[in-house]
């Protein structure tokens, strides 16, 4: 027997931005899907516009487990993460070793299969699940704004400036074509 989808499916009880007032919940299986859509849009992006050669699916993928370590690890808040180089070196490790045990429960003839989605390298379609990630995060932060709740302000300039530093192309494009609609109420969406 092997556990490795059961502990995939406890994502969702993993909660998200939990040293912040929600007015929406979000969990680690909601953001998933999220981050897999944008970063997925992300590529083709890239791929359409600037003459890249990215395989979006496998982007897709990629975002869709860029968490997983956080069924075992819980998720840590941002501040608390970066409190210092030595909490962030700490943690990382800890994320790894997390990662490492999931890929483990696993048969051993499909590890290899699900290595770069649990374990992944640091590479240029890391750089896109990392920039959808970003994206998600200042999406939350509208849609937290949206709702009334000023504790995402400051959330959302920082992060706005994160993703602006990134300077990828696709990711512009991105925020100046779609992420305005997340402002929007359903009606201001469905008689644009």
């Amino acid at each position: 027997m092997h556990h490795f989808f059961a502990y995939m499916a406890r994502m969702r009880h993993i909660l998200r931005w939990g040293l912040m007032r929600n007015t929406y919940p979000e969990n680690d299986q909601e953001h998933a899907l999220q981050a897999a859509l944008i970063a997925h849009s992300l590529a083709i992006l890239r791929n359409t516009r600037y003459g890249g050669t990215l395989d979006a699916e496998r982007i897709a993928a990629r975002a869709m487990y860029h968490d997983v370590g956080e069924v075992i690890t819980g998720d840590l808040a941002t501040p608390i993460k970066h409190f210092t180089p030595e909490v962030r070196e700490a943690f990382d490790a800890m994320e790894r070793m997390a990662r490492g045990k999931l890929l483990a429960l696993l048969p051993e003839d499909l590890r290899p299969a699900y290595a770069p989605f649990v374990t992944p390298e640091e590479d240029e379609e890391h750089r896109v699940v990392k920039a959808a990630d970003r994206i998600c995060a200042y999406l939350k932060c509208v849609e937290e704004i949206k709702a009334g709740n000023g504790e995402f302000l400051r959330a959302k300039e920082a992060i706005a400036a994160d993703i602006e530093a990134l300077a990828m192309p696709e990711v512009r494009d991105f925020m100046r074509e779609f992420a305005p609609s997340f402002g929007l109420s359903l009606d201001e969406l469905s008689y644009a």
